[in-house]
């Protein structure tokens, strides 16, 4: 799992699961083994690239056993833009209200629901 391919993907996986913890709340620093119920691989390939995040300059490693990772601001700079990336499909969806499956507020946000208000957006 040494590939350029699998470093890359998993920078970008852990990047965005930090940034979710972080936004979340759920925990300032993190464990390899934290990430494991996300990750769905072995904590030591977590860790693996835990430590080559902290190379980079996206986490700063803290000491201890297990060491423990935090987000530098690049890391959350680069993890807000991967998660927003992933998951802009999801975050530009409808506002809740409309019930027409066909309407264009479920891919392109409330401002163009057609069936509350009757219009598109310019």
């Amino acid at each position: 799992m040494d590939s350029s391919l699998d470093a890359l993907y998993w920078r970008d996986e852990l990047l965005q699961i930090l940034y979710w913890f972080h936004g979340e709340g759920l925990g300032e620093t993190v464990a390899a083994c934290d990430l494991l119920p996300l990750a769905g691989v072995e904590e030591a390939v977590i860790q693996l690239y835990l430590d080559q995040l902290a190379d980079n300059g996206y986490v700063t490693r803290i000491g201890g056993a297990p060491p423990r990772y935090r987000l530098t601001a690049c890391g959350i700079m680069e993890g807000g833009r991967r998660f927003a990336d992933e998951f802009a499909g999801l975050t530009g969806q409808a506002h809740g209200e409309c019930n027409n499956p066909d309407c264009a507020c479920k891919t392109l946000g409330p401002r163009a629901c057609t069936t509350h208000t009757g219009s598109t957006i310019a």
